[in-house]
């Protein structure tokens, strides 16, 4: 529908989105076109770069997880990488989503080897400091208002809350809370990063540790998935979120 997207008021993006990708076309047309656009394309552009996130959020001063960039010259310098990141290490493609092109790496040997094989399918890559954790925070984050928050927790006998394997994909458990029983930094550390993006309809990724709160990432297209996500709110989520386009669409007499 790209040719007639000027017949339509609003769009709203529930496919995972990334820059060279029709989602993102769809995007900057409709927005060129006056549309009230969800996810908008500069949100895209700031989420999907992991390396552009992390910069943002550094910038700013929102904490994060050590994080450094490498490319292919690194290689000759792993020992001053491990003297920085310490192990184990944490390695990203700037453009994954939902844990893929993430590896953890226990020792040099497995830094070496790892990085060549990434580096073959991408330039650069994001090198992050390890910090475990039972679960992930995952809050919800519309118009700069944290709408609903989720504990997903790891994969037994996994790192991650996703596991990738030859059987298929494995998730871990998960509960949920009304957002005002979420821990106050948690909200506050999210709220920061998702201003830093835009107004839109955000998942912010965090971790909790007895040192702080750190952002791991901010999705622009967030999954919601009925009775989890939307447990505490049930209908009420949806209707927010519709209500917003509405708020948007009035604010242009639309």
């Amino acid at each position: 529908d790209l040719q007639s997207i000027a017949n339509y008021d609003a769009l709203f993006s529930r496919e995972t989105t990334a820059i060279d990708h029709h989602t993102y076309r769809l995007a900057a047309k409709a927005e060129r076109e006056g549309l009230v656009v969800m996810d908008d394309p500069d949100s895209i552009l700031r989420c999907t770069n992991k390396i552009y996130l992390s910069q943002l959020l550094d910038t700013h001063g929102v904490p994060t997880p050590k994080t450094q960039i490498l490319a292919q010259s690194d290689l000759a310098q792993l020992d001053t990488v491990i003297a920085s990141m310490g192990l184990p290490m944490v390695l990203k493609v700037p453009d994954g989503s939902f844990s893929v092109g993430v590896h953890k790496v226990a020792d040099s040997a497995a830094l070496e080897s790892t990085l060549k094989q990434m580096f073959k399918s991408s330039a650069l890559v994001l090198a992050q400091q390890y910090l475990p954790t039972q679960f992930d925070w995952r809050i919800g984050v519309l118009n700069n208002q944290a709408l609903y928050a989720c504990r997903y927790y790891m994969v037994k006998n996994h790192w991650q809350i996703y596991h990738h394997g030859a059987k298929g994909t494995q998730s871990g458990g998960y509960d949920v809370m009304p957002t005002y029983e979420v821990p106050a930094k948690v909200i506050k550390t999210a709220l920061a990063a998702t201003k830093l993006i835009g107004n839109g309809l955000y998942g912010v990724d965090l971790k909790q540790s007895d040192d702080g709160v750190y952002i791991i990432e901010v999705n622009d297209n967030p999954s919601i998935e009925s009775a989890v996500a939307d447990r505490v709110l049930e209908q009420g989520l949806y209707e927010t979120i519709m209500a917003e386009f509405k708020r948007r669409l009035d604010q242009r007499g639309l």
